[in-house]
């Protein structure tokens, strides 16, 4: 065994940086690259990794402390002899991620700091950021028409070990933005477009040291284990991944741990240094908001230590099967798309009161308009769908009745004044639920072009949190497969989802005769909470009649 210093590596050119979190303590076994503290500086937040794996002895840092390169963060014993030599002659053996740092004399020389620059248009590209390849965009501090001043942060972007602020290496005002949440940039990538005001440009920002990016954030047994019992049942309403206003003031790991989970931490409050958002708080969250929320979920997560093994009080627990013992079996893990969506179809089939009516369209008039207009654009490389009609048929039925266009937020509705409409698209990976924003100021052809658009960053795996939040009511089609009727569950937080099936001919009386008829079957769910029978059937009735004359829609 061998007594080893662990030391902060090189993180650039700051003198000091102020220690936010402890992710460790003495007898802890860590892993190398294990990450051991957060840093914060004034520009961006960093987690220390380990250089060797082994057990903390002792701790020399605290909450608080400021620390800098070289800086003896605690003693680690390892068996690794060799590495312990190492460790002392190269204290710094795994470097972080450290954001864009001061401007530095040595990065350009006085004469092109001094230089002048011309009013006009000037293209702000995202700098060195070191080894990362992409780094996803959290946070945008500016917007078009903003008057910025050199070194002033533009956007916050954030990899799996550090969130940085990018600055501007200019004065101006703002002419557009080149960037939006969820998108990835890296080195080169363009920002913003500036109109230069005149005066010297900047010297180029220091490169951050690079950092290693393979080394995620993984659930602490702690919390795993209620959490799985429980499918996050009772957590609010929220989009994973989706950033909020302001930017909740944790960690990198921690925002990940949480998105893993579908904990908004805007609603999180912190009790870390400085109001810091700890692993704690989020499992503390979880644990008040099951108790709050859903009584039955909270005793069904201390049940496993009583032996019910995750059963509901007064059930009898999940079976266990010893499955291969009658046949060949194959165990493949779920993919991640599917255990998010799984763990927040639960908790909405368990907290929201649905109630589905169904109904059918006749939209046989409608589907030979839109194979006319199909046959008529057909150069325009755009395809019409049913599904863009009934986007819109929900914008209008949206305008009628107000109420299915709302969110619960405690005793209160929140009565929205856009139209974001959600269609569900099935993936390899399983259902995601692309939005396609303000529909009601878009035509047919762009509402179908962006679907097409939409479905097929979907199945190739590049939506963004941006591509799936905000979302006001949503379509679940099922008309490229089958079926009659089903019930779709509500996609929280809203309080309504429409589902649809295949449409089939179906003879009807016109009171003469019978009469072939193309027949929509609609299944629609809604949430008791905020709306009644008699409105859910009405909604049904106008969606239905805008389907069968979609020359209601002008009324």
């Amino acid at each position: 065994m061998a007594l080893i210093e662990v030391k902060v590596p090189d993180i650039g050119d700051f003198d000091e940086v102020a220690i936010i979190e402890v992710l460790v303590k003495a007898g802890d076994t860590v892993k190398a690259e294990q990450s051991l503290i957060t840093v914060e500086s004034d520009k961006a937040s960093m987690e220390i990794p380990s250089s060797h794996a082994g057990v903390v002895k002792e701790l020399r840092v605290a909450l608080g402390d400021k620390v800098s390169t070289g800086s003896l963060v605690l003693m680690l014993e390892t068996a690794d002899v060799g590495a312990a030599a190492s460790a002392t002659a190269v204290p710094v053996a795994a470097p972080v991620a450290t954001p864009i740092a001061e401007p530095a004399a040595t990065m350009a020389p006085a004469s092109a700091a001094a230089a002048v620059v011309a009013p006009g248009p000037i293209e702000i590209t995202v700098p060195d950021i070191g080894d990362f390849d992409e780094v996803a965009v959290i946070e945008l501090l500016v917007k078009v028409g903003d008057t910025v001043k050199a070194e002033q942060s533009l956007i916050t972007v954030e990899s799996d070990k550090a969130s940085m602020e990018i600055p501007s290496s200019h004065a101006g005002v703002v002419k557009s933005l080149l960037v939006k949440l969820g998108d990835k940039v890296a080195k080169g990538t363009p920002i913003a477009v500036l109109e230069g005001v005149g005066g010297a440009a900047v010297a180029p920002a220091a490169a951050p040291a690079s950092a290693p990016v393979s080394a995620p954030a993984v659930a602490s047994a702690e919390v795993a284990a209620p959490v799985a019992a429980v499918a996050a049942a009772a957590l609010p309403a929220h989009q994973p991944g989706t950033p909020s206003a302001a930017l909740p003031h944790a960690s990198p790991s921690i925002r990940k741990f949480a998105r893993e989970l579908g904990v908004p931490l805007a609603e999180v409050k912190g009790s870390g240094f400085k109001g810091r958002i700890t692993q704690t708080d989020v499992q503390n969250f979880v644990r008040t908001v099951m108790t709050g929320s859903l009584q039955t979920v909270a005793q069904q997560a201390k049940a496993p230590a009583a032996g019910s093994e995750g059963a509901f009080p007064g059930l009898l627990p999940w079976p266990k099967v010893d499955f291969a013992k009658f046949g060949p079996i194959e165990r493949k893990d779920m993919s991640r798309i599917k255990k998010i969506s799984g763990a927040n179809l639960h908790r909405n089939w368990v907290v929201i009161p649905h109630v589905t009516n169904h109904d059918d369209a006749d939209i046989t008039e409608l589907e030979a308009f839109r194979v006319q207009l199909n046959k008529e654009n057909e150069k325009s490389g755009v395809k019409v769908t049913m599904l863009a009609f009934m986007i819109k048929a929900a914008v209008a039925a949206l305008k009628k009745f107000p109420e299915f266009n709302a969110s619960l937020d405690g005793d209160q509705l929140v009565m929205k004044n856009y139209f974001h409409i959600g269609f569900a698209a099935d993936t390899p990976n399983g259902l995601v639920v692309p939005v396609i924003k303000d529909a009601d100021k878009k035509g047919i052809f762009q509402i179908s072009q962006e679907m097409s658009e939409l479905a097929k960053k979907a199945r190739d795996g590049k939506l963004g949190p941006a591509d799936m939040s905000g979302g006001c009511f949503s379509i679940s089609s099922l008309g490229g497969i089958g079926g009659k009727y089903f019930t779709p569950i509500i996609n929280a937080p809203e309080v309504a989802i429409m589902g649809v099936c295949k449409s089939t001919i179906e003879p009807k009386w016109d009171g003469q005769a019978f009469q072939p008829r193309l027949m929509l079957p609609l299944s629609l769910s809604w949430d008791h909470r905020v709306i009644d029978g008699a409105s859910a059937a009405r909604f049904n009735v106008y969606f239905a009649s805008l389907l069968a004359d979609f020359r209601r829609i002008v009324l």
